[in-house]
C-alpha cells in the first residue's frame, strides 16, 4: 500500500500558477494533500507550518526568494524537508540550498517520479518527528 501521510500536507510556494497547480495534481494522484501558495510570505502568513509536513518551493520568486525562505524558516526553527524545483538555478543556488539543508534540488520541467519519490523520503524521514516536536515547543 505504502505510506500515506495522514495529519500533514505538502506546501507548494512558487509564484507560477501552472507549475503550483502541475505539483498539486502530481501529489494528488497519489493521495497526498498538498496546499498551495503564491508566494513566501502568504505561505509563512498562513499560520500552517506545523501542518506542512514537506516544502516544495520555486527558487527566484517576487519577493523573498525560495533560499531566503529556507534561511527564515531554519533562522525561526522549523526544521521542515524542503525540495526546490525551478527552472532558473545554478550549481551555486543548488550547493548553497543543499548545504542550508534541502531534501532535493530539481529543475523544471521535473520528472513526476523522481520528484514523488523526494517528497515521499522527506515525509517518511523527517514527518514523524521534527515537525511535531517544533510545533508542540512553539506551542508551550
Amino acid at each position: 500500500m505504502g505510506f500515506q501521510p495522514k495529519s500533514y500536507f505538502v506546501s507548494i510556494v512558487d509564484d507560477d500558477e501552472s507549475a503550483r497547480v502541475a505539483i498539486q495534481g502530481v501529489l494528488k494522484s497519489v493521495g497526498w494533500q498538498a496546499r498551495s501558495f503564491s508566494s513566501a510570505e502568504e505561505f509563512l502568513e498562513s499560520g500552517q507550518l506545523c501542518e506542512t509536513g514537506c516544502l516544495i518551493t520555486d527558487i527566484r520568486m517576487p519577493g523573498m526568494s525560495g533560499l531566503e525562505l529556507q534561511a527564515r524558516l531554519v533562522e525561526e526553527g522549523w526544521p521542515m524537508p524542503i525540495i526546490f524545483v525551478t527552472a532558473h538555478g545554478d550549481s551555486r543556488m543548488q550547493t548553497r540550498a543543499m548545504k542550508a539543508g534541502a531534501r532535493a534540488f530539481l529543475g523544471k520541467p521535473f520528472d513526476d517520479t523522481i520528484l514523488l519519490q523526494e517528497v515521499r523520503t522527506a515525509l517518511e524521514i523527517d514527518l514523524a518527528g521534527r515537525n511535531r516536536n517544533c510545533c508542540k515547543a512553539k506551542a508551550g
